[in-house]
């Protein structure tokens, strides 16, 4: 082969490999990289049968007829605040926990428990060092920007007023976001909550890069408890009263003083978790 067709050919297959990297870059700045994001859906596939035994053990049980509820049972709120707290000290990390919906971003996927390096690349998770949905206090939940499904890939699209749903096995929470920060890496106090009830959704910033991250900040507005099914062959009076939303602030819930002993959960001692 002559030197003149060893070049021609050389060219041509480094026009073709830089072709392949520049639409291998888009498409990861578009929709995160594919290599990794099916190792992703692989995951959320697993987790969405584990995720239904989590449902039928943390959903609250039938509501009895009202005028049989006793005073102290029947603060909706309080009922759902015990179930999360319950979730919380027996969930473990990687596991499914609950979904986190943001209509937003298109984004509908299992909420897994821990924000590890292993728990992050099966979808977003909750920070082992914070609160469950409904206990009143700091929700933090991080995800990958760019790799592993990039949960939150266009997190800075996100505007004040959308909404952030998360289905939890004991209630369905709707949040407000009110506003976004960007942080450096190490900034640890983000993790620490002000004793009301807010979550925190995370991911590194710039793209492609984890010097800083970005956090978009969202309040509840209300809570929907979810409970176990009835029996088919289960009495009227047994079945109770149909779930009702109840409406939610941003201060329900208990004091810091009051929560702060209950707070720690194991979990590294790092700082904000990389995404």
């Amino acid at each position: 082969m002559s030197g003149r067709r060893v070049l021609r050919l050389t060219g041509t297959v480094l026009v073709a490999l830089g072709v392949l990297a520049v639409a291998w870059a888009f498409v990861t700045w578009q929709w995160g990289d594919p290599a990794t994001s099916l190792y992703t859906r692989w995951k959320q596939h697993s987790l969405e049968g584990s995720y239904r035994e989590v449902q039928d053990r943390f959903a609250l049980p039938p509501a009895p007829l009202r005028q049989t509820q006793p005073a102290t049972k029947s603060d909706p709120a309080a009922v759902i605040r015990a179930a999360a707290r319950r979730l919380r000290h027996a969930a473990s990390s990687g596991r499914a926990i609950g979904r986190l919906e943001v209509p937003r971003l298109g984004l509908d996927m299992v909420l897994v428990d821990g924000t590890s390096a292993s728990a992050l690349r099966k979808g977003p998770g909750l920070d082992r060092r914070t609160f469950m949905p409904g206990e009143g206090q700091l929700v933090y939940i991080a995800g990958h920007r760019t790799t592993f499904g990039a949960p939150f890939a266009h997190i800075d699209r996100m505007r004040a007023g959308d909404l952030v749903v998360l289905h939890m096995p004991y209630a369905t929470i709707v949040y407000r976001v009110t506003r976004h920060v960007i942080v450096p890496a190490n900034d640890i106090g983000r993790l620490r909550s002000a004793g009301h009830e807010v979550v925190a959704l995370q991911a590194c910033h710039p793209r492609f890069s984890a010097r800083e991250r970005y956090i978009v900040y969202a309040v509840p507005v209300r809570a929907t408890p979810v409970r176990r099914a009835v029996p088919a062959n289960a009495s009227t009076a047994a079945a109770g009263a149909a779930p009702t939303a109840i409406p939610l602030s941003a201060g329900a819930g208990p004091s810091a003083r009051s929560a702060e002993p209950d707070r720690p959960r194991p979990g590294s001692a790092q700082g904000a978790p990389a995404s």
